[in-house]
């Protein structure tokens, strides 16, 4: 089965310059790509690499029953394909950088899912005020370091600094996509958990799952995967994810459950 009109073959450019993900980023054989079980990720036309954040919140993303999901500032396409590898949804990625989203093109057309991918190259923005569709699941890990200053890089400050997507954008236009009882899914720095989640109040979205990440066991929390939902009535289940031991470079038993279905045999060292 196919998608109706699959974007990744008609590239559309809509705006410039680029945002992408936070990033804490892996080695690997080459940093030029990364291989999971089941895909490999080509990376070197984007300005931020395969990271934890983007590994975390693509197999904590509660797919479950969706049927169409979206991934906004999808940057390679990791986010999506890890989607399209736990669920039957058709995915749509969204990415403003013309390299990364050919990049993403080229990654979803060489996994096992690639007739359930469409990748559109244009801002969050425009793609939400010229789209009609409605989504089960939105997903994204929004740009960062609202206060830090500017790489001399134009491409990776976009990539890195919200100045192209702001949280009160990525809301404002996700309330608008998504299906009545759908779901918004990030992964932030865990210190801007209490600005966005007021954000999210205005726009009608309340938090109903939160995971707290800690580096190791003796660091404080450094991001939190959060999911939104429109049910006032809900209450929200916190909980925290340790990636590893103590004094170690061994990942927790939870991080390697939690990342099984991708690794090739653990996560690689980083």
């Amino acid at each position: 089965m196919t998608l109706p009109f699959l974007e990744s073959e008609h590239l559309k450019s809509q705006g410039d310059g680029t945002h992408n993900r936070q990033q804490t980023t892996f080695s690997s054989m080459s940093n030029n790509y990364f291989t999971f079980r089941q895909f490999t990720i080509n990376q070197d036309q984007c300005a931020m690499k395969v990271g934890t954040d983007g590994v975390l919140l693509g197999a904590w993303v509660n797919v479950e029953n969706a049927q169409r999901i979206l991934d906004v500032g999808t940057g390679t396409g990791l986010i999506a394909v890890m989607c399209a590898q736990r669920s039957n949804a058709y995915i749509y990625g969204v990415e403003i950088d013309p390299k990364a989203a050919k990049q993403a093109v080229e990654n979803s057309r060489d996994c096992p899912w690639q007739d359930r991918i469409a990748i559109y190259n244009d801002s969050f923005q425009h793609f939400a005020i010229t789209h009609d569709a409605r989504y089960n699941v939105i997903v994204s890990n929004p740009p960062y370091f609202r206060n830090s200053l500017p790489s001399p890089n134009s491409i990776r400050t976009l990539a890195r600094h919200d100045k192209k997507l702001s949280y009160e954008s990525l809301l404002h236009y996700a309330v608008k996509l998504l299906e009545p009882g759908g779901r918004l899914a990030i992964i932030i720095p865990d210190q801007e958990i209490s600005r966005f989640t007021h954000l999210a109040y205005f726009h009608g979205l309340h938090p109903q799952r939160q995971t707290h990440i800690r580096p190791h066991r003796a660091k404080n929390y450094s991001r939190c995967l959060i999911e939104y939902t429109g049910d006032i009535s809900v209450k929200c289940e916190s909980s925290e994810l340790i990636i590893k031991e103590e004094n170690s470079r061994e990942y927790t038993k939870e991080y390697k459950e939690l990342t099984k279905d991708f690794y090739l045999i653990s996560p690689l060292q980083g």
